[in-house]
């Protein structure tokens, strides 16, 4: 089997989503539109992310084996993700999370129950295999600690470290001097900076403020409004492609594992930012979380229009 160069520690999860006009408001009951279940969790959504665009990726996880989270892992191997890393205990339930998605603006609201993310021990981080790496990932769905270790253990590996702080959890603050490059969306990162003692302010006084406390990089993505990256040698901004936008369900996995993916193949920043905002604009103007994550293929097309 290929020696994976991404290993992506996350959470896995079955994502049920309900399609409705617009979010509700608080107490309101409204008539959805569709829905439909799949696979999902920020780990697993990276993991295919990266798989799809051609990167040799593995995914460490906890799945358990009720409500038929054997055929999660299945499927993660069918997406072609090394899927070695995943304990699979017989008597925990997987991850769930509840989504509702607005058609007036492809906005949604995301609930997600921990299940067997929950549980992941250090003692399986311990035993990751580290060997051949470029870059470990991880999100904010599984226990800080673990995460934290896994730094530990990548930076003494020579193995480059990124932290998608997301969601947003206090606490998460202590792992930036452990990150290479954070990826945080402009409410996340308002979120960390105010934690941090700093005010409101614009995406990239939000970027410098993170810089500051240890990341070697930090990327701010503003949705519409593009990307803001900061790293020693200044800011860069990059624009957003005009599309339109169907479902942000998993735009910033889709970010995330291509932004990886490129980085792991030796292309420039800006080129890395480039391709992956051109991943995450396919991913927005079709629906669904995974289903709606483009293949290499498709970006290239994409980027030489």
């Amino acid at each position: 089997m290929t020696v994976p160069e991404i290993l992506v520690l996350g959470s896995v999860n079955r994502d049920l989503i309900v399609h409705a006009p617009r979010l509700p408001l608080p107490g309101e009951t409204l008539r959805g539109q569709r829905f439909g279940s799949c696979l999902g969790g920020k780990g697993a959504n990276q993991a295919v992310a990266v798989a799809r665009l051609g990167g040799k990726v593995a995914l460490a996880a906890r799945v358990g084996l009720r409500e038929n989270g054997a055929a999660m892992v299945e499927q993660l191997k069918a997406e072609g993700v090394d899927t070695r890393a995943i304990a699979q205990p017989v008597d925990e339930v997987p991850g769930v999370a509840l989504i509702v998605v607005g058609a007036e603006d492809a906005e949604n609201q995301i609930v997600t129950v921990a299940g067997s993310n929950g549980t992941l021990p250090l003692a399986q981080v311990e035993a990751l295999e580290l060997a051949g790496l470029r870059w470990l990932i991880a999100q904010q769905e599984l226990p800080l600690e673990s995460v934290a270790r896994a730094f530990e253990r990548a930076r003494a590996a020579g193995v480059k470290t990124l932290l998608n702080a997301a969601p947003y959890r206090p606490g998460c603050e202590t792992l930036l001097p452990l990150v290479d490059l954070l990826v945080v969306n402009a409410l996340e990162a308002q979120a960390l900076v105010t934690t941090l003692g700093g005010g409101v302010a614009g995406p990239e006084a939000l970027a410098q403020a993170l810089h500051d406390k240890g990341p070697a990089a930090v990327l701010v993505s503003l949705g519409a409004e593009g990307l803001c990256w900061v790293d020693a040698q200044g800011v860069r901004r990059v624009p957003a492609r005009i599309v339109k936008a169907v479902d942000t369900v998993g735009a910033g996995d889709t970010l995330v594992g291509s932004l990886v993916t490129a980085l792991a193949e030796g292309q420039s920043v800006d080129d890395a930012l480039t391709f992956a905002q051109a991943a995450a604009a396919i991913a927005v103007s079709r629906p669904g979380v995974q289903d709606a994550m483009p293949h290499r293929a498709e970006v290239e097309q994409l980027l030489k229009n």
